[in-house]
């Protein structure tokens, strides 16, 4: 068979043998492209590189490529042309914003009734009527009339006994309370001394800068009387700036947050969460005596949101204060967005749930792209699975 097999050979065109060469050629670089495609994926997978990667992509970010360099004098010129002509829609974009701002200050008195309202809802000073309070659950929730009609009579047993236990509670008790420890930005913020005091609050309101005056708004915190401080509203003043920066017009992306401001808090003696008292103990070094030394110091606590670090004329802070500034103003931004139009829905917990499904959504797609790229390699009549083996160890995530 191997005498056969050489004689087939040897009688072999020449041409045949370059084309067999050629197709050995192919298969050899899918081979080796295959294992830089293998290679690609175990260096992807190492957090390590990623970020490594990342850093070098981000110290990159707005590099020149040359490519202006190389370009003629005549082309160079009308570029700036074109530079100009983005400055310009710059300062439009700027009017645009303070126009969307007069906007939201038209609509937020459209929506203050209404918000007015809830808070008198939460606190007891409204309760509303049976037709108010009538809700159609979506069509997949509802339950057929004898089993509604089961749950309603259980409901009502649960409920007598209920108040036969306790007095009926008035308004929606903790509500803003439960908001804020629903959300996870202001959860983060809260500590265990702080829940007895925001159980008191009634009410977050946001005011608009008037007509004609600089862009900014305000937070109002409204509180019930308790035996925390004597104030009845705590305020949060962020001002904006809708104008390109002339050093740098481009990166206008809109209005953004320059400042803001809190209140002063007139704490009832002894309350002040926002400071705590510690004990220390000195030794004399010549006598040897031990003494006792108390000071006073700050404090974590959601309540220090009304001092934030001032920003000097200057514009420059340190890092950490740059830090806390940059998560106030996320901040302020969220609850005015977010918390103040939708409360109830963060009290249900049911915006978690929209913004979890975000989430969910974006992960089904990267899971189906995935999926995808795994049929494909499936239908290649090339493709090796030996090939998709588990990476070396020092290629897996740590």
């Amino acid at each position: 068979m191997a005498d056969i097999d050489n004689k087939d050979q040897a009688e072999m065109d020449p041409a045949d043998m370059e084309d067999v060469e050629e197709v050995e050629e192919e298969e050899t670089g899918e081979d080796e492209n295959s294992k830089a495609r293998q290679l690609t994926v175990q260096m992807m997978q190492n957090p390590q590189i990623l970020a490594a990667l990342q850093e070098r992509l981000d110290g990159l970010n707005g590099s020149p490529s040359g490519y202006m360099e190389s370009l003629p004098k005549v082309v160079k010129r009308r570029v700036n042309a074109l530079k100009n002509l983005q400055v310009k829609c710059a300062h439009i974009e700027a009017k645009f914003y303070e126009e969307v701002h007069e906007l939201e200050r038209k609509y937020a008195a459209l929506y203050q009734p209404l918000f007015d309202k809830r808070s008198d809802i939460v606190k007891a000073a409204y309760e509303p009527t049976d037709e108010e309070c009538e809700w159609k659950a979506d069509e997949e929730e509802e339950l057929t009339v004898s089993k509604q009609d089961e749950m309603k009579e259980k409901a009502k047993l649960e409920e007598e006994k209920k108040d036969e236990e306790k007095e009926d509670p008035k308004g929606i008790p903790e509500f803003w309370l439960t908001v804020f420890k629903n959300v996870d930005l202001l959860s983060d913020m809260l500590q265990e001394h702080d829940e007895p005091i925001l159980k008191h609050l009634q009410d977050i309101k946001v005011k608009f800068s008037d007509p004609g005056q600089p862009m900014s708004f305000t937070l109002e915190f409204h509180f019930e009387p308790n035996d925390f401080f004597t104030n009845t509203v705590l305020t949060k003043t962020y001002k904006m700036r809708s104008e390109p920066d002339e050093s740098d017009p481009f990166s206008f992306d809109g209005p953004e947050i320059m400042c803001c401001t809190g209140c002063p808090i007139d704490w009832t003696k002894g309350k002040n969460v926002t400071l705590k008292t510690i004990k220390k103990k000195q030794k004399h070094k010549g006598r040897g005596t031990v003494r006792t030394v108390t000071k006073t110091v700050p404090n974590d606590s959601f309540f220090n949101f009304f001092t934030p670090p001032e920003v000097p004329e200057n514009g420059e802070l340190d890092e950490d204060s740059e830090a806390v500034l940059a998560a106030d103003f996320e901040i302020g931004h969220f609850i005015r967005e977010r918390i103040v139009p939708r409360a109830v829905l963060y009290f249900t917990g049911e915006a978690i749930e929209d913004d979890d499904d975000d989430y969910d959504e974006e992960g089904e797609e990267a899971d189906d792209e995935e999926g995808e790229e795994e049929a494909d390699e499936e239908n290649d009549p090339d493709y090796d699975p030996k090939k998709d083996a588990a990476p070396p160890a020092e290629c897996k995530q740590q």
